[in-house]
């Protein structure tokens, strides 16, 4: 293969068949591409762990910065340092290399870019906070640790809030808050598990987080409700008890009244809008 830049020069002693690199990180993206598919087919051939293999894995990386640097970009709003995310993306890029197939016939690019992100996302996901915090609590947080330990190792036991207070010249309050504050560094999952001496086995965090009552909306509305039912006139009342009490059916209830179905049908609809209007008015 023709050398695609001044870079690149014929190499006279490796004898794999690959050209020397002189600057695998100061090729153009096109050259680095049409490069990186020769080295990953001699790659393949390779036996792991030979001069001849390391060289060609270690020109990979080399020649793949640009693209480890590109899909680092998006994350530079994130408040990290760009150095310490490229890094952790040259980890999702030698993955990418090492697991690469040449015979799937895809771009090297498109294979590899989905595990650069996903390093790079791991790592945020296991070293930013699970809930945001002010700035200043979070900086706390890392000296309250550090007064914790040099407490602890000088008194032998865990130190008191006052003690914290005095070493970080801040207030117990503040110490206080800091403590608080640093619960929203991780957060454990509601599918957790907690163990637990019942014959049921373990429990999770999930079973122990209070739910919304929609039942206590009824309570409030049967207490309402009730002096509205006892303003009705006894008739009525006995037609909402058979009704909705009883369960009877429009047909059953005319029956036993001595009128018509449709009569029946008439007064359920006046009385429960009557009620309707009385829990609105007292809303």
């Amino acid at each position: 293969m023709a050398a695609t830049t001044a870079h690149v020069e014929a190499a006279t002693d490796s004898g794999i068949g690959l050209p020397q690199v002189d600057d695998p990180q100061r090729l153009a993206p096109k050259d680095a591409r049409a490069l990186s598919g020769l080295f990953l087919d001699r790659l393949a051939a390779l036996e792991e762990g030979t001069r001849e293999y390391q060289y060609a894995r270690n020109t990979l990386i080399e020649m793949n910065m640009s693209l480890v640097r590109f899909a680092a970009r998006r994350f530079r709003s994130r408040g990290q340092d760009m150095e310490d995310v490229v890094q952790v993306g040259i980890i999702g890029l030698i993955k990418a290399i090492d697991r690469f197939e040449v015979s799937r016939e895809v771009q090297f690019t498109s294979f590899a870019v989905p595990y650069i992100v996903g390093e790079i996302k791991r790592f945020f996901r296991d070293t930013s906070w699970s809930v945001h915090v002010p700035r200043r609590l979070q900086e706390a947080r890392a000296e309250l640790a550090r007064a914790t330990d040099e407490l602890s190792t000088r008194l032998g036991r865990a130190p008191r809030t006052s003690e914290l207070a005095d070493l970080m010249d801040l207030t117990e309050e503040e110490v206080v808050e800091v403590q608080i504050a640093a619960n929203g560094f991780t957060a454990a999952s509601l599918d957790a598990a907690i163990t637990s001496d019942s014959e049921d086995g373990d429990a999770t965090f999930a079973a122990f987080v209070g739910e919304e009552d929609h039942g206590l909306e009824l309570v409030e509305d049967f207490q309402a409700l009730a002096p509205l039912i006892a303003d009705l006139e006894e008739r009525d009342r006995r037609i909402l008890h058979m009704r909705f009490v009883e369960e009877r059916t429009q047909a059953e209830i005319g029956k036993e009244l001595g009128i018509s179905q449709m009569h029946v049908s008439r007064l359920v609809s006046r009385i429960l809008a009557r009620l309707r209007q009385g829990m609105l008015a007292t809303a």
